[in-house]
């Protein structure tokens, strides 16, 4: 079976989110069983030079659009086993940040036409093409319209992973006819049109063979108006082809026994663990003490995050509990001042970084007792995974891949992996942390906790056998 997975960023070549987890991470799973799966990206200026250095040129291609003839270089390399095609086209990008444009609309159906074009010229045909996001989004109609007739294209099967519905590629009605080359026969209800202007993502609901997201909580979620972003009716018509699939995550990458962040290793063994605690709390100049829960944040400082809910609360809990607080992330600047404000009232109590570190990210998840993560929407959410995987307790709100995930605690059974509360609601929250730190204060209760939390498993391997059971499903 040959699959090309199609988006527009993947590690370790070029991030900004957890897309580019995904498409450096599921391919290569998908290969350990046998399946010749391939990446391909746009060539951005600003992935690094290490990488630039080593790509191979394969060909030169014309890209038609509308009024438009540009050009597109195929460039190559192989990663870990894994072939990765670039599209090069220093107009479209040869820039300084990978999306933000006015031209955005333009810059991706230059990348999709040119995708298809690239396959036309491969002396390599996939089964499928799995496209990932509103940025590949054109895709599953051009290969019903413009390639429809293209003797390579026929029998092929494309499937649409939504990562987080929010984003949907919306642009003047215009893109449709003067880069689309499409006339108003694709600007109706079962197309792309939406609320008069084109919908990429829409587009892509319409036409693709299959639709995924990235857990079943979410695949049930975006089928309602609240969670649906305006497009829970196309959703719901579309339900019988509708799956979600959990990601995985990265256990190589992720592993606290070989973290080069980390002070103190460890696999299982709590003792090792709270050494991380008492070096963390040295670095960040909090009071240094083996008994204090500490809970960690390591976020997009964005209202989607729960951030509201936190803020309503904060002070009561920092006034009224003894714990710690380690914060680590950027983004809205009232977020950003509400953390600040709350360690300037308790700086013995709260380290508010208002930065972004990778291996600080790492030494939080490994020193921390409980991680918070609040969100009014999460598709499947990592913070989470990586906190199990370092023996972390989450605390979340039961929505998409948090509720299938992370389980409640149960004393009783002893059974569960973290602690949940169902609203959106800053005070159902806050019982929910004060829980957590009580059951902190019970050590055979924790150390079942946490043996729970050790066998929590969510790998790309798991992952990997659901898209192959879909693959084979539409081919067959």
């Amino acid at each position: 079976m040959n699959i090309l997975m199609i988006g527009s960023e993947c590690t370790p070549f070029i991030k900004t989110g957890g897309l580019a987890d995904v498409l450096g991470s599921l391919p290569q799973s998908l290969r350990e069983q046998g399946t010749d799966v391939r990446v391909v990206l746009p060539k951005y200026e600003n992935m690094d030079d290490h990488w630039k250095m080593q790509l191979t040129h394969l060909d030169e291609l014309n890209v038609q659009m509308g009024w438009r003839n540009q050009y597109a270089g195929v460039e190559y390399i192989e990663y870990e086993g894994v072939p990765v095609y670039f599209i090069d086209n220093e107009y479209y990008f040869k820039r300084s940040n990978l999306y933000g444009y006015d031209d955005e609309a333009e810059r991706f159906v230059f990348f999709n036409r040119a995708i298809m074009e690239m396959v036309n010229a491969l002396d390599w045909r996939p089964d499928v093409l799995h496209c990932h996001d509103w940025q590949s989004g054109l895709i599953p109609a051009l290969l019903h319209t413009h390639y429809k007739d293209v003797e390579k294209f026929q029998g092929m099967k494309t499937v649409f992973t939504i990562h987080n519905l929010k984003y949907q590629g919306v642009f003047a009605r215009s893109v449709a006819h003067d880069l689309m080359d499409y006339d108003e026969n694709m600007m109706t209800e079962d197309t792309f049109e939406f609320y008069g202007d084109v919908n990429f993502m829409k587009g892509a609901l319409n036409f693709a063979d299959f639709i995924t997201t990235v857990s079943e909580t979410y695949a049930k979620e975006i089928q309602t108006p609240y969670f649906g972003e305006n497009l829970d009716g196309v959703l719901r018509k579309r339900s019988n082809e509708l799956v979600g699939i959990v990601n995985g995550i990265n256990e190589e990458n992720y592993n606290p026994m070989n973290d080069e962040a980390l002070a103190f290793p460890f696999r299982s063994s709590l003792i090792q663990k709270n050494q991380n605690k008492l070096w963390l709390q040295e670095q960040l100049g909090l009071p240094i003490r083996q008994e204090v829960p500490m809970i960690g944040i390591v976020s997009r400082l964005v209202e989607q995050k729960g951030f509201d809910l936190i803020g309503h609360v904060i002070d009561d809990l920092l006034s009224e509990e003894d714990v710690q607080i380690v914060l680590l992330g950027t983004g809205e600047h009232e977020y950003e001042e509400m953390f600040q404000w709350a360690q300037d009232r308790h700086p013995n109590k709260m380290s508010a970084n208002i930065t972004f570190s990778e291996p600080l990210s790492r030494q939080i998840y490994a020193a921390s007792d409980m991680f918070l993560m609040p969100s009014r929407f999460e598709p499947c959410g990592i913070g989470q995974l990586i906190a199990l995987r370092y023996l972390t307790a989450p605390i979340v709100r039961e929505t998409g891949g948090l509720a299938d995930t992370v389980h409640p605690f149960v004393e009783g059974t002893g059974e569960g992996n973290g602690f949940t509360f169902e609203n959106y609601n800053a005070h159902d929250m806050l019982y929910t942390i004060r829980r957590a730190i009580e059951i902190y204060h019970d050590p055979v209760a924790w150390e079942k906790l946490v043996n729970n939390i050790s066998k929590s498993k969510f790998t790309w391997e798991t992952s990997a056998n659901e898209y192959m059971d879909l693959y084979k499903a539409m081919i067959q």
